[in-house]
C-alpha cells in the first residue's frame, strides 16, 4: 500500500465524522474505487428545476404552506454562493429585527447554499426542511429532528447522502448534477 493510500485510510472522513466506522469504510471504498459519483447518480439520476431565488422562495413558500402553516411569514428566500464557503454552513435561517417608529418588527430569511441549485430535488427539500424547521425550533434538538422527519419522512437518509455527496465534491472537485457536468 502506497504512502498516498495509507494516508487516506487514516484521514476522517469530515463530512461523515458522526457516523459508524462500517459507514465510513463502505464510502471510502466506493471512493477508492472511483464509484462514489456513479452511486450517487444511480440513486439521483436527475436535478431540480429550482434556478432562481423567485423559484426558490415559491418552492420554499409551497412547502411551508403545506407543513408549517402557523409559521411566521418569511421576508425572503435566496439562494446565497457565500454560505459554504464563509459560514460553513448549507442554509440559514436568520431573524432580522428593525424598530420601526415605536414598534419592533422582524423579518425571517432563509439562504440556501447555491451548491443546491443544480442537485436532486430530494437534497433540496432536505435542506429546506432544515431551514424551515428553524421557524419552530432553534435548536438542533430532538424535538427539531422529528419536526424535519413530519415534513420529509426520509430526513435522515437523505442527510446521510448529502454528506456522502459533500464528501465526493471534497474528494473529485466534480459536481454530478447541471450544467457543470
Amino acid at each position: 500500500m502506497n504512502l498516498v493510500a495509507n494516508k487516506q485510510l487514516l484521514e476522517p472522513l469530515k463530512y461523515l465524522l458522526g457516523y459508524s466506522e462500517a459507514t465510513q469504510t463502505q464510502v471510502r471504498q466506493l471512493m477508492d474505487e472511483q464509484r462514489l459519483g456513479e452511486w450517487l447518480l444511480n440513486k439521483y439520476p436527475t436535478s431540480h428545476g429550482v434556478r432562481t431565488d423567485k423559484a426558490l422562495y415559491d418552492y420554499v413558500q409551497e412547502l411551508k404552506q403545506a407543513c408549517l402553516r402557523g409559521a411566521e411569514p418569511l421576508s425572503k428566500v435566496a439562494f446565497d454562493s457565500k454560505l459554504h464557503v464563509l459560514k460553513h454552513a448549507l442554509g440559514t435561517h436568520t431573524t432580522i429585527s428593525r424598530v420601526q417608529g415605536n414598534k419592533l418588527k422582524s423579518k425571517r430569511e432563509i439562504r440556501i447554499a447555491t451548491l443546491f441549485k443544480e442537485a436532486p430535488p430530494e437534497f433540496l427539500k432536505m435542506i429546506t426542511v432544515h431551514e424551515l424547521a428553524h421557524l419552530k425550533e432553534r435548536a438542533h434538538d430532538k424535538a427539531f429532528y422529528q419536526l424535519c422527519t413530519y415534513m420529509e419522512p426520509a430526513y435522515h437518509q437523505l442527510e446521510f447522502e448529502l454528506r456522502v455527496y459533500l464528501t465526493h465534491l471534497d474528494h473529485s472537485g466534480a459536481p454530478l448534477w447541471g450544467q457543470t457536468r
